[in-house]
């Protein structure tokens, strides 16, 4: 069942939902050219470290990466997210992402991820593990990924893998015990969050692909949200959808500025009762 201020707006689709297509997927100029850097260090059989505040498209970067390196390509790729895994558990996870049956000891699961990185590069197909949350890497996952890298008496670059995470990332890999791995992590990259531009270009596309044929925020209305947003994009998702929500109850076809402000306040309010 659609959300009334769905069909209130004339929308096809809720549009600021995270279920979008990857091909649908808005990047501004910035994080294109993320994408590009990334696709440019995999092409060169690299691998990257990619940090960003909560909320700013880490993840939605990801998914741009995973289009442009389509099947056909000579890439495959393999998400994992959970990072709070010991080493054990973690080789075992990515077992079963690979498709293989993980063995019951450390060694074992090691020597499966290792053999099938090596059976795919026989098969000219490059492997790239992108390793989500990666801040939250358990310190015995995060001293053993150089290992995982190191193939043929380190002269083949048959594996890539790109952590990706929070600010912090970059001072776990900036400690003296990390150097064997942060030697290998040639492009590092940041995501900045947007600028006021940006967000007005974001709701007027999502808006556009959900059916909008007109403007439904007005200027003022955008840049308070882009302030109260910080310019991430899972906080302007929130707040946007908040706001035309409230716009529906009061029958307005119009997000104005104290529609907005007014959405704003009840957010705090419920979060200083929570």
């Amino acid at each position: 069942m659609m959300p009334a201020y769905v069909s209130f707006f004339g929308l096809k689709e809720a549009p600021f939902s995270k279920e979008i297509a990857d091909a649908d997927l808005w990047l501004p100029s910035s994080k294109s050219a993320v994408v590009d850097e990334l696709c440019e260090a995999l092409s060169e059989r690299g691998s990257a470290v990619l940090v960003g505040e909560p909320g700013v498209g880490k993840t939605c970067v990801l998914r741009a990466l995973r289009h442009r390196l389509a099947p056909n390509s000579g890439f495959r790729l393999t998400y994992c997210h959970n990072a709070t895994l010991g080493r054990r558990d973690f080789y075992r996870l990515l077992c079963h992402a690979l498709g293989l049956t993980p063995s019951a000891t450390a060694a074992g699961v090691f020597y499966a991820v290792t053999t099938h990185v090596e059976q795919l590069g026989h098969d000219r197909l490059h492997p790239v593990f992108l390793l989500d949350e990666a801040h939250l890497l358990h310190q015995d996952v995060l001293d053993h990924l150089h290992i995982l890298l190191n193939y043929q008496w380190d002269s083949k670059a048959l594996l890539s893998i790109v952590l990706v995470g929070l600010s912090e990332l970059e001072d776990r890999l900036g400690r003296r015990h990390q150097r064997s791995l942060s030697s290998r992590l040639h492009t590092r990259l940041r995501i900045d969050t947007l600028v006021p531009a940006d967000t007005a270009e974001y709701l007027h596309l999502r808006l556009a692909r959900a059916g909008c044929e007109k403007e439904v925020f007005t200027s003022d209305a955008i840049a308070m949200l882009h302030e109260a947003a910080s310019g991430t994009l899972r906080d302007i998702d929130r707040v946007a959808t908040a706001a035309l929500r409230e716009a529906a109850r009061r029958k307005k076809r119009l997000v104005e500025r104290d529609l907005l402000a007014r959405v704003l306040d009840l957010d705090a309010e419920r979060e200083a009762a929570a």
